[in-house]
Order: structure tokens, then sequence, then C-alpha cells
């Protein structure tokens, strides 16, 4: 895992630029604190921040490809390739000779064998970009689940590129501006493929690549979700599952640095540290897997049962690491770690936009920061949800037959719109206008498959939306606070073998018990104790402490300040509205809860400020 930058420029000499590409490196540090490196040529410059996990010694990057002495292509490369082994045995019987044993030169050497389609052959989580100097082209290829992020921003002579925003931004011709659009993205809980959030910016759609050259960019789709027959019954089903599952997870505890998983103690984390115990006993290691939580002070005490959390996580986490004989490593916040200004401001440079789930992403940020004192590689149960039907949303008429994304019936139930109401937000910048649009152009992509009953057409269009739109969101927000802090997490259910095979499993299999996650729980059965695979779906813990909200009260009276950033978008009466409700009514934290509103204006402040965004409207 890696952070990468670039800048084309067909009407430049960027030899004489080393300044800007230097600057725009640094900002990806964070991302890759072992090394740093970079190529200049005349009208290309890569920059790398390299955090090894592969090959420590040999796989230094930018990575070139020499022929005759001449220079054929180089890469800057982020994420893993899990069957860079096996391409690498192959490319060898093509006659390609290899000086490291990183998987960076198995996709550099594929791209010189197989061309563009060499993207096909991948399993992985990656971005990456090549200049191919035989034709002076620029290649930008994004994974197929959008698990590692990619940026860029076309330039009236070619085109800049990052990890993240804030490369691009460091950039002296870029300037941090958001429109209407850009805000309707961040606070209305939309992700948008492709869409960046500040003006003339752009995200490498998920499995897709961009070519450019000096006659402009193409961009090419590679991979993309398509609907099939299922032809397996129930057991063969439940079985490939578990095949599937147990496969990808010792392919993805591969590296040369210590690997841990994060665990909630829900199926899905259970999931992946029962199989990866497993495997690490299979190969009798004589050190037991690290297995890291988080909890609150106080919470077993303050914790109250809701509409989304039903108990609290650690006594499931415990369990489960008894008993698959994992180490439990019990990271514990209190108020204080996350109403630390200095967490705050690095949670918001994370992720360069105010899109903060409050306490969750500070939180996140503590629990990653702890793993990394101890491994610098975690697996973690992200896209289970989606996958598996996972959410209340997929199991609520009302969510069902909602005209809109279904996560929003949550945040409606939960008293997110009437808080954004309550701040004129909502209805002046005509949210719900504009997310009926994005669903409408997100309900046109969904494949279809002849004869399929009604009821498994529109299960299988919530299926897609969260693949596509919510997961892209928890994909971003988990990338970007990990690798804050220079910890690789991998994602084994988004595994594209996985992930086709259970889209077009139908929901009577999914849901064949009659609960959530049936396929995922029946698979997991003697692997995992009864208790955690019985156990309701739980989001992601947040803290329910009254003293956080009335901190949050604390910091929300500051935005009265007529001189507040925010105040572009609420006066001071409309703060004032969220300042009277009553003590407790946002003591339950999450992203579809009141208290949302509140901890994003906040964020979307000190973001404008520590950005100096300029807010077009």
């Amino acid at each position: 895992m890696c952070g990468m930058t670039g800048w084309i420029g067909f009407q430049h000499d960027l030899t004489k630029c080393s300044a800007t590409i230097e600057a725009m490196t640094e900002t990806m540090a964070c991302r890759g604190p072992d090394d740093t490196g970079s190529y200049l040529a005349r009208h290309v410059s890569f920059g790398h921040r390299r955090l090894s996990v592969i090959d420590l010694e040999g796989g230094s990057q930018p990575m070139t490809a020499e022929h005759d002495g001449e220079t054929e292509a180089v890469i800057v490369y982020t994420g893993e390739v899990y069957n860079f082994r096996e391409l690498r045995a192959e490319l060898r019987r093509r006659g390609h000779h290899f000086r490291t044993e990183s998987d960076t030169e198995v996709v550099l050497r594929a791209y010189l064998e197989w061309g563009e389609e060499f993207a096909e052959r991948l399993n992985g989580m990656y971005a990456f970009a090549i200049w191919d100097a035989r034709t002076e082209e620029l290649l930008l290829v994004r994974d197929r689940m959008g698990v590692k992020p990619l940026y860029y921003y076309p330039t009236a002579d070619g085109l800049l590129f990052g990890s993240e925003p804030k490369a691009i931004l460091a950039h002296p011709e870029v300037r941090a501006v958001v429109g209407a659009d850009g805000i309707r993205e961040m606070f209305g809980i939309v992700k948008t493929p492709g869409h960046a959030v500040f003006e003339g910016m752009y995200e490498v759609r998920p499995g897709t690549l961009i070519r450019v050259s000096r006659t402009g960019l193409r961009t090419t789709t590679y991979w993309q979700l398509e609907a099939a027959p299922h032809t397996d019954d129930l057991e063969t089903t439940i079985g490939t599952v578990r095949d599937l599952l147990s496969d990808i997870v010792e392919r993805q505890l591969f590296a040369d640095v210590p690997v841990g998983t994060l665990l909630s103690g829900g199926l899905d984390s259970s999931a992946v540290t029962a199989l990866a115990a497993r495997t690490i006993a299979g190969q009798r290691s004589n050190e037991p897997l690290r297995a890291y939580s988080i909890d609150f002070t106080g919470h077993d005490d303050r914790f109250e049962a809701n509409i989304q959390w039903a108990d609290p996580d650690t006594p499931f986490a415990v369990e489960v690491a008894e008993y698959t004989g994992a180490e439990h490593v019990h990271v514990l916040l209190n108020n204080a770690d996350l109403l630390d200004p200095k967490v705050r401001r690095a949670a918001l440079h994370a992720q360069d936009f105010p899109v903060s789930a409050g306490d969750m992403e500070y939180s996140l940020l503590l629990l990653c920061k702890a793993l990394r004192k101890h491994v610098t590689v975690a697996l973690s149960g992200e896209a289970a949800d989606e996958l598996f039907g996972g959410y209340t949303w997929f199991h609520d008429r009302e969510a069902i037959d909602t005209d809109t994304f279904p996560w929003h019936t949550p945040f409606r139930n939960g008293g997110g719109i009437d808080a954004w109401r309550a701040v004129g937000l909502w209805d002046r910048l005509e949210f719900t206008d504009y997310i009926k649009h994005r669903y409408d152009e997100a309900l046109a992509e969904v494949p279809r498959l002849d004869g399929e009953s009604s009821t498994e057409a529109r299960m299988r269009e919530l299926s897609y939306l969260n693949l596509t739109r919510w997961e892209r969101w928890l994909l971003d927000r988990k990338d970007r606070i990990s690798m804050a802090v220079g910890l690789e997490v991998r994602v084994p259910f988004c595994d594209h073998r996985l992930v086709e095979y259970v889209f077009n499993a139908p929901w009577s299999m999914k849901s064949f018990d009659g609960r959530e996650k049936s396929l995922l729980r029946a698979a997991m059965r003697g692997l995992l104790p009864e208790s955690v695979l019985e156990r309701k779906k739980s989001p992601y813990p947040s803290t329910q402490d009254l003293s956080y909200e009335r901190a949050l009260r604390a910091k929300l009276s500051e935005l009265l300040a007529a001189d507040a950033p925010v105040r572009e978008l609420v006066s001071a009466a409309e703060i004032r509205t969220l300042l009277d409700v009553p003590e407790g009514s946002y003591r339950v934290g999450g992203l579809w809860t009141a208290r949302s509103v509140p901890e994003r204006l906040i964020e979307f402040d000190n973001w404008v400020a520590d950005y100096d965004v300029t807010v077009r409207l």
C-alpha cells in the first residue's frame, strides 16, 4: 500500500518542475512512511510514497522497465495484487525476467505483455498509473470494487492525478472550489461514481482504465457487475461461499510484515478472523493472529438498544477470539480521545472532505493507530452487509419499496433529514430532487435477468445500489482513515469472484432462514460460536455518552460567530434551532441520526478554513 501522484503536461518540460511534484508527493507521506521516490521526463513526472509490505528491499517506486537500454514504461502503484505469484510464473514462461519479488513489477510486466487487457487478469485492490514511454501515453487503472482511491484533474495540456485530492490540490494551478452538487454529495449520503466533490476533479470509476494522450482522454470499462442465472442448489452455494472465502483470506494474509484483523464481534469481522486464525494455525505459526476491537469507557453501563444497535460488541469480540485462538487486543477510548482537536483535524485531513459520521471517524482513526503499533496489514469485514443483505433496509418493507436510495429510510426515520430541514439546507439546495436524479441514474445501470420475479428483481436492485454506491463510501472512508496512520486494510469480501457469485445468488437463498445474511451465517457454521452466528446485525460502534453531546453543543455554539465559514450555508437562527432541541436528542450517533447534522456542520466549518475552500452556490 502506498500513495502516488503525477503530472502529465504535453506542452511543458516537466524536468524543470521537480519542486511541484515533490510538494504533491509529500502530501502522501502518511500513506507511505517507508520510502519516497520520483520520476521526471519531459512530459511526465511521477511521485511515490511507499508503505513496504511485499519485497521490503526490492519494491521501491517509481519502477521502470527497459529494453536495450531504453525505458519502455514506468509505474507508480498502490495496493495489492493477490494473484501476482501465478501471474509472475506465467510471465516467466513467456520470457519475462524479474529483478524483484514485488507485485508492482508483475503488474508492469503484465502490461507490457498483454496491453490494456492485463487489468482483467488482476485479482486484488489497486490503483496505479503507467507511463508508456514508447507511445507517450498515460494509463490510469482502478480495481473492480473501488477499494483503492484514485483521483484526476484534466488540464489544458494533460492531467494531474493522485491517490487523494490533497495531492492534486498541492499543484499551484489548482484551487479548492466546491459547488452546489459537491455540497449535495457530501451531505446527502450520495456517492456518485466519478464525482469528486471539488470542481474540475474526478474519481477514476471502479473497474475502469483511462488512457491519456495528446489527443485527449479515453475511458474503458474492463469490469462491471453482470446478471447471470444461478444454477447451484442451496447446499452447493453455501459450500462455494465457504470455499471462496477460505481461499480469499489465505491469499490476503500474504505479506512480509505482521498482519492482524479488525474484530467487532459481528458476523462479518468474526468470519474473517476465524478463517485467518485457522489459516495461520495450519501454517504452524508460533505467533497467534492479533484481533483488534474498540470500546468506550462506561459504554456497557450507558448502552441503550435501538434500531441499529441491539447490544455492545466487546463480549462477542472476546468470545470470538477465545473460540478461534486469536489474541484479542482491546482498544478502550474515552470522550477526551474523541474530542481531541488533533484527532478530529487528523480525521478531516485523512478524508479531505467533511463527510463525517461523527465520533465513528475519530474512533476508527484511533483504532487504526493502535493497530499500527504492532501490525502493518489488517483484514476487515467491509462489504459483507452489501453482498449478503445484512442492513435493516434489506428487510424493511418501507425501505424496499421506497423510490430513493434505501439507506435514506433510516436517515429519515432517525431524524437526519428533519435536522437538515431545520437549518433550511435540505430544501434550499433541493436535496430531494438531486438524490432522486442520482437514484434514477443508478437504477438505469442495474443489470437485468430475464424471467426474474418482481421480488428478485427488486432485491437485485438493492444489492446493486449498495455495492456500487453505499459500499464505495465506506471503502473510501476505511482506506483514507487507515492510510492516514500507514495501515493497510484488506477487504476479503470485495474479491470480485465472491462478489460476482453472491450477487447472482437469488434473494430466496440469501434470506433462506428468514434472517439477514443467511448464506454467510450458514457458510461459517462450525467456525464461530453460536452466539455470534445468531447475533443481530450491529453497525460499527458509536458512543452514547451524554457528555459527548454536551461537548458537541459547545462546538456548535461556536458556529454562531459571524465569521464562521459555515455561515455561508446556514444562518445563526438556523444553528440555534439545532441547539434548542432537548438534551439527549443527539445522544445516539451514527450517519442516520439527528446528531449527524451538527457533526457535519462543525466538520464543514473546519474544512473550509483548513483547505481554503471557495464555496460557489
